[in-house]
This record gives structure tokens, sequence and C-alpha cells, in this order.
């Protein structure tokens, strides 16, 4: 055998070696987390297509409901992949929980909803009634941001907090609060029902927007990705391209088809799949890698330092972060 035939011997052996030992590698059983909010409605989709049948032998989906609950899945190992806020995941890593950042998955799917259609900037909300969920966490963050972009503070709004999205709805809508700060699908959601009433609901302020104010990069805000505990990556090494590729094969049927994927979701994410195919399109959905938004994301990040180095563990996440 010539040094060709035997290099072509041990490269098909080695091959043929490694394949059972990736095969056993991979999980038995893999199950994704994410709240209940737009970008959810994709990954719920993918498993139902079933998108991730490489990754594992059973996939499956669960929802977190409070971003206490999630922090504690991460921090005790019951949870190992799930969408969570940027800020969250930058937060974690640089803190020494190891978490990195496969992609991000939507673009900014927080607004402002009230019944009162001239409230057109941040300035106006002085004085009003305010409703936020999860306070302390990246609405709450998000909002306090803007009100100092406008010089403004706590101080000159009521700020209501609420335990969910959907609770947060139900106060504007019971009239506790005349305006609230709500993700998708919680805003469509609260549309619907004052339309049933025969009310009307305005998106008054898009954050989205207000937020390339302030970051000088357009009306992109790297809100919510997918991460993956290091544990997890160090079993999986492939699972962040993997991953990645079933997410951006999948979206593009999401966006065309919201009813379908929107049946996929419902179940899961506890709401009705009528709300969930509306509130598709004001999702700003993507599955972008997170090197390629690592722009986007560093700028918000940097923002968000600039009143609180803290929200971020203390400074901007280094290559370790950008999984994909």
């Amino acid at each position: 055998m010539g040094n060709f035939g035997r290099r072509r011997f041990l490269a098909t052996a080695v091959a043929a070696l490694a394949a059972p030992a990736l095969a056993r590698a991979a999980p038995a059983r893999l199950e994704l987390s994410g709240p209940p909010a737009g970008p959810s409605i994709t990954l719920a989709h993918a498993v139902a297509v079933g998108a991730f049948a490489g990754l594992a032998a059973e996939v499956s989906f669960r929802p977190w409901r409070s971003p206490d609950e999630m922090r504690a899945g991460l921090t005790s190992g019951t949870m190992q992949v799930t969408i969570l806020p940027v800020q969250v995941a930058a937060n974690l890593h640089n803190r020494g929980l190891g978490l990195g950042l496969v992609n991000v998955m939507t673009d900014g799917l927080t607004g402002m909803l009230s019944g009162d259609a001239s409230i057109t900037d941040v300035a106006a909300l002085r004085g009003r009634r305010v409703v936020v969920p999860f306070r302390n966490d990246m609405p709450d963050i998000l909002l306090r941001r803007l009100l100092a972009e406008r010089g403004l503070s706590e101080a000159d709004l009521t700020l209501i907090g609420a335990g969910t999205p959907i609770e947060a709805a139900q106060l504007l809508l019971t009239g506790r609060a005349e305006v609230a700060l709500l993700p998708e699908p919680a805003a469509s959601l609260a549309e619907m029902k004052a339309e049933q009433s025969g009310r009307a609901l305005h998106r008054v302020l898009d954050l989205t927007g207000e937020w390339g104010r302030i970051t000088g990069l357009g009306a992109s805000l790297p809100q919510a990705g997918l991460g993956i505990t290091a544990t997890f990556l160090a079993a999986n090494p492939e699972a962040p391209a993997l991953l990645q590729e079933a997410l951006a094969r999948v979206l593009p049927a999401v966006l065309a088809d919201p009813a379908a994927a929107a049946a996929s979701a419902a179940r899961h994410l506890g709401i009705p799949a009528p709300v969930l195919a509306r509130s598709i399109p004001r999702s700003a959905l993507v599955a972008r890698p997170a090197r390629v938004a690592r722009p986007q994301i560093e700028a918000m990040l940097a923002a968000l330092a600039a009143a609180d180095p803290k929200l971020i563990g203390g400074g901007l996440p280094g290559d370790g972060f950008y999984l994909v």
C-alpha cells in the first residue's frame, strides 16, 4: 500500500471510530426553554417541525415564566439552552457562569401602549401611571435608561410593577394604568382585548426607535437571543452551529405562515394562537449569529453600562461570549 493509500485508510478508520463517539456525545433528550414572548414562537415551531433532530433523539420546549425562574434554572444546571435577554446573558457570562450567546432572535419587541394617542415622546410620560412587568429586569432597565436620556427619573411618573406582561396588559385594560410597557405577544393580546370591548389602544412609543437614537445604530434593539451554558457547550461543542443553522432555516417559514407557527407555540406558551399569529409581524424576529450582531449588542450593553456597569456584570463580554 502506498503512502497515499495508507493515509486514506487511516483517515477512513479514524472517521469510522469518531462517528460512534460523536453519536454517544449527543444527548438522548434536549429541553429548550424560553419566555412567553415572540422569539419562543420561532423556537417552539422549530421543535415542532423536527428542525433539531440532529442534536438529540428527543427535543422538547418548556417556557419559563419569570426572569428569576430562568436565572435559577441556569445557575442550578436544570436549564442549559434558553432564550433570554441579551443583557442578562452578558451579566451571567461576566459573573463567571460561562454562559455563551448563539444569536440574536429579535431586533426589539417591546413598546408602549395607551388609550391616549397624544403620548408620542418619552417626555410625555411625565406624571403618567405606567405599568412595567418584571421590575428591575430588562423592560424596566430599558425604560429607566430612556427616561434618563430625556432628563427624567422614576420620580417623575408613577411606576406600577406587574409580575408578568399579561398582568401588565390587564392593568392597562382595567384603567389602573394609563400606559403599559409591553413585549409581544402581550401587546397584541391587549390590543385584541380592547377591540373586543369597543375600545382602542395605540402603540404610542417604539422602544426600538428610541433606542436607535441613543446608540446611533438605527432601529435595532438586540433584546433577546439563545444562550448556552458552559457545561452544555463542553459536552456538545457542535451545538451552537447546529442550533443556529436550524433556527435560520425555520425563521422564514415562521414569518411566511404566522398561523402555522402560532399553532405550534400556543399550547407551550399558554397564549391563544390568534394572538401569537398577530404578534409575529410585530416581533421583529431574526436569527442573527451573535458575532454578526456584536456591534449592535455592544452598543446596547455600553448604553446600559453608562447608567450602571453592574447591569452587564462590570464590562463588555469578550470573544468567548459570542459562540457563532
